[in-house]
């Protein structure tokens, strides 16, 4: 048995340590948010915050995660009212959404490193989650303007 918090709840799951945490979070627990794109830690749309940092759950062995804190797309806000979720729908970011839930958990990371952002912050933190439908300007817009509602200002 490994447990660990997931969404602020604490769950206690019976798979092999190697299972990965995608596979422990989609078909164990049953959130269907968190995507399965590559399976090697190389796209992205499987990313989640462990103890607050963006990793790849499709290489994360869920005994990495004994006794640690995970949050899903779904637990970021539950009302799905994040400033990047309530920027994502303003800026019509989302095309096919497939790497929606991946990009808008890596950029909730990039926004605690950089609550003002330049272009080369957000290049930078995004560079590893990739859009097949190239919506990068949209993406860079979105975060922009959550930064901006984050800090109070308007955008």
């Amino acid at each position: 048995m490994t447990g660990f918090t997931l969404n602020g709840k604490p769950v206690s799951v019976d798979v092999a340590d190697d299972t990965p945490l995608l596979w422990v979070v989609r078909d164990t627990i049953g959130f269907k948010g968190t995507k399965f794109g590559c399976g090697i830690g190389m796209c992205g749309a499987c990313t989640v915050h462990l103890d607050g940092r963006a990793v790849r759950s499709c290489i994360t062995p869920v005994n990495a995660v004994a006794g640690a804190s995970v949050v899903t797309i779904e637990g970021l806000d539950p009302q799905g009212q994040h400033p990047l979720q309530k920027a994502w729908v303003a800026t019509q970011t989302p095309q096919c959404g497939y790497c929606q839930s991946g990009q808008i958990m890596q950029a909730a990371t990039l926004l605690k490193d950089y609550p003002n952002p330049s272009d080369a912050d957000i290049d930078a933190v995004m560079n590893g989650n990739l859009c097949r439908c190239m919506a990068y300007a949209r993406i860079r817009k979105a975060i922009k303007l959550a930064a901006a509602e984050m800090r109070g200002a308007s955008a």
